[in-house]
């Protein structure tokens, strides 16, 4: 199914949205896992996982395949691009602020310490 580029942004954001998608990410970006592994360090149940994977799935931020009687769940990091394309946007903004503190911070170096 090919989503809007808008469309594909809210999926990605709202997938990003819930910390324990994140962290879901961030796991099986080391390595793909069965949904069992996936569940197995969160203290919630299988079918609450599930919901969490599909809405990862949706986002297309992760593949699942079956293997046997498993599905193993990998990151689909490509699909990440849209929201980097976005944020990049805003980076000049944070480079900006830095440089501001930077320069600051250099000015302050040449005035020595004046308190007393």
């Amino acid at each position: 199914m090919v989503k809007s580029n808008a469309l594909r942004l809210d999926a990605i954001f709202h997938a990003l949205s819930d910390s324990t998608r994140r962290a879901i990410l961030r796991d099986v970006a080391a390595k793909e896992k069965t949904v069992g592994e996936v569940a197995r360090p969160y203290a919630m149940s299988l079918a609450a996982v599930s919901k969490h994977l599909k809405v990862l799935e949706e986002a297309e931020l992760i593949a699942r395949r079956r293997r046997g009687s498993f599905q193993i769940v990998r990151l689909n990091a490509k699909s990440l691009r849209p929201a980097e394309e976005w944020l990049a946007f805003y980076e000049k903004f944070w480079n900006e602020r830095i440089d501001a503190l930077q320069s600051y911070l250099e000015e302050g170096e040449g005035d020595g310490d004046k308190r007393g």
